[in-house]
């Protein structure tokens, strides 16, 4: 393939894509690049395996920590297990351009996306996923392309396309969109409570610009002389389809008719139908072609059966507006909040139930020490909220063995985690690293705005501070030709076999977090916008039986959380806390119980289960790192007495020594006469020497002064 270079800009923004240079045994591969990020993406397609019923397209984004100039840390000096940001850069990636592969192909895919170079100011991952649109086109792999991925972010009242990290952290917007030449195809968003025609805005801001990309991809198509491979179905036997249509279809939906509210009554009644058909099929001759036909593809009866159930499913909703459990098209099924549901130990604990999706949120809080350490190509090195999604098997009922979490548990924790993040407590008001884990007990739909509404309850149910309470709910479409239906409060069966997945969360202000997954080709803006306007209610709904529970933060926290003490020193004075091979900061440990972290800027943090042991630790840092000035008046205790004075502890591992002649205003014959070990005694700094040394005096204290000093002890 000739080497051609063609270059996009986006007011001032360039992305340059470079093909036909790098890795040319891939079957397609693209070089983007925008500032000093580069990507190098490629696609690879491979036959089709037996057996396989679904499309199995593996999407893998890999970092390179010499992109930024890093060797890696550990034994082995090498990348190990992909961070969390690489497997969301990958699930980024995955998400728009799936849904444009045809449903009917079967052979291997292969995505892979490879950061080469990274600048620290062009994030890579939107990058890629245009990339990934590009090599899948060279690789002439049929897809309903091209796709294109911009990032918007909002700098006051400014929309900027493709913002650096900077503009992001500033700004009060970070969304990604996706698109195809059919519509928006993907929409991930993190925002600050901003309202909805703010966030349409934006979408349709991000979409036209995607477009660009789009038609550049086409150009680029155009000057390599290739021509995209237009996906073209195999035909297919409709025999199976026509038997089971005409033997089920009264039954189907005579279940879905029934409008049952249980997932497990329904399934098992569909199930009794398919098991039926199976039993019916199995009796017919051998050489009957329905019978031909399952015997030569076992899973063609399971496939045809949900065929049909999709039909009819959405049928009824285009029809007649009603759903399978009878809901209506923006009704939300009945809530149920408790907080405090496991003893103080637990420092907070929501349970959310909406229908039969339950999530158990639980928070803790921790220290700075406690904070996550980032080994990625994003500049953030720390992360003090963390959220961690869990589901396991017996949510759904199913028997299956626990394994570490997916692609799938990483992303949702990810999105619940962006949308609580706006209404944390800054650090310096509320200086605790806070972990909270939502443990999926029950899924029927939209469990990550189930961990969003739990983990709100049991951040409140902590203490935490939060500015507002966030809640969320998940839309659905079902589009059939030119009839759309936009569904409040989806669940698994309309998840499954509808058309978007569009999930929703923030506070009763605006907007937080935003996810829009599709599995068709695309959508108008007009139609996303409906859904987020749909969903306003709906969330208000939610909020509003969460606050029946708990309508603010509990004002102490948990018995057993951590107590902080947070002070500031002079950075010079760090080395001299931490001491040499940390012993002075091992030694306070020890001696009050308290954990310490200090920071580069001269933050000290001390916690502790027990408040006074944290005072403690904070009254021995305070006296370590006081500077002490000539003429300042101090209540101190004698510490050990020698023939020609006594030294007094003016502060915590600070010592000063009263000469004989500065004990009295009178000749003292012996240094025991006025003093003994264990007395307090007012003193003023008389000198500090040139080696340091402190020279102190009781003579000529006001008795203001010595007031103060003996105040100040208490």
């Amino acid at each position: 393939m000739k080497e051609i270079e063609k270059s996009i800009s986006f007011d001032g923004r360039d992305i340059r894509l470079l093909v036909g240079l790098l890795a040319p045994q891939a079957g397609g591969s693209v070089l983007v690049q925008s500032g000093d990020t580069a990507v190098l993406v490629t696609a690879t397609r491979a036959g089709s395996r037996e057996g396989i019923d679904f499309l199995p397209l593996v999407v893998d984004y890999e970092e390179r920590l010499y992109a930024a100039g890093r060797i890696p840390g550990g034994f082995l000096r090498r990348e190990g297990k992909p961070p969390e940001k690489a497997i969301l850069t990958g699930r980024l990636i995955d998400r728009p351009i799936r849904p444009l592969f045809p449903s009917w192909l079967r052979d291997d895919i292969q995505i892979v996306a490879t950061t080469l170079s990274m600048d620290e100011r062009v994030p890579p991952d939107v990058l890629a996923a245009t990339g990934a649109s590009i090599a899948t086109l060279l690789a002439r792999i049929p897809f309903y392309g091209p796709m294109a991925a911009v990032r918007v972010g909002l700098v006051g009242d400014d929309f900027i396309i493709n913002p650096t990290y900077r503009e992001i952290e500033m700004g009060d917007l970070d969304l990604v969109v996706a698109s195809s030449p059919e519509g928006v195809i993907m929409v991930e968003a993190g925002a600050n409570q901003l309202p909805e025609e703010d966030i349409i805005e934006a979408i349709d801001f991000g979409h036209e610009t995607a477009l660009e990309l789009i038609q550049a991809q086409r150009d680029l198509m155009a000057d390599l002389g290739i021509e995209p491979v237009q996906p073209e179905p195999p035909a297919q036997d409709p025999t199976l389809e026509n038997f089971v249509r005409d033997r089920a279809s009264e039954s189907i939906q005579a279940v879905l008719a029934r409008f049952e509210t249980d997932k497990h009554v329904r399934d098992a009644a569909l199930d009794e139908i398919r098991e039926t058909l199976a039993a019916t099929i199995a009796e017919l001759p051998e050489t009957d072609p329905v019978q031909a036909i399952v015997t030569a593809d076992p899973k063609a009866l399971a496939q045809a059966f949900k065929g049909l159930t999709k039909e009819i499913m959405r049928r009824q909703i285009i029809e007649s507006g009603v759903r399978v459990d009878g809901r209506k098209l923006d009704e939300v099924r009945p809530i149920s909040c408790r907080v405090g549901i496991l003893p103080s130990r637990v420092h907070g604990s929501g349970l959310f139930n909406r229908g039969l999706t339950q999530v158990m949120s639980l928070a803790t809080l921790g220290t700075a020490g406690d904070a996550q350490e980032l080994d990625d190509l994003h500049p953030d090195d720390q992360k003090r909220y963390l959220h961690h999604y869990n589901f396991p098997p017996f949510s759904v009922g199913e028997v299956r063995p626990l394994r570490s979490p997916g692609r799938r548990e990483i992303g949702h924790g990810a999105l619940a985690e962006r949308a609580l993040v706006p209404v944390l407590p800054p650090k310096a008001d509320f200086p605790y690293v806070i972990r909270v884990v939502s443990e999926v007990l029950s899924s029927d739909g939209s469990t990550s705005m189930g961990s969003v509404c739990g983990s709100t309850l049991a951040l409140m149910d902590a203490g935490v501070p939060i500015s507002k309470p966030v809640s969320g709910t998940a839309m659905g479409l079902i589009k059939e030709g030119d009839e759309v239906r936009i569904l409040t409060d989806i669940q698994s069966i309309e998840d499954f076999l509808g058309d978007m997945d569009f999930k929703v969360a923030g506070t009763d202000t605006g907007i937080t977090a935003l996810q829009m997954d599709m599995k068709i080709h695309g959508l108008p803006v007009a139609t996303i916008a409906e859904a987020i306007y749909q969903a306003r209610p709906a969330r208000m709904h939610i909020l509003e039986q969460m606050l029946k529970v708990i309508d603010k933060p509990k004002p102490q926290l948990s018995p057993f959380a951590p107590r902080l003490l947070t002070l500031k020193i002079d950075p010079d004075m760090i080395g001299l806390l931490i001491g040499p091979g940390g012993k002075t900061v091992k030694g306070i440990t020890e001696s009050t119980g308290a954990k310490i972290d200090i920071e580069d800027d001269g933050t000290v943090m001390i916690s502790a289960t027990d408040g006074e042991k944290a005072k403690k630790a904070r009254s021995i840092i305070q006296g370590l790192t006081r500077k002490l000035n000539t003429g300042d008046v101090y209540a101190g205790r004698v510490t050990r007495i020698i023939p020609i004075g006594a030294f007094v502890e003016l502060l915590p591992g600070k010592e000063g020594m009263i000469h004989i002649s500065q004990l009295a205003d009178y000749r003292v014959g012996r240094v025991e006469d006025e003093v003994a070990v264990g007395d307090e005694v007012i003193v003023k700094i008389r000198e500090i020497d040139s080696r340091g040394r402190v020279n102190l005096t009781r003579l000529g204290i006001h008795p203001d002064e010595a007031a103060a000093a003996r105040q100040a002890n208490q």
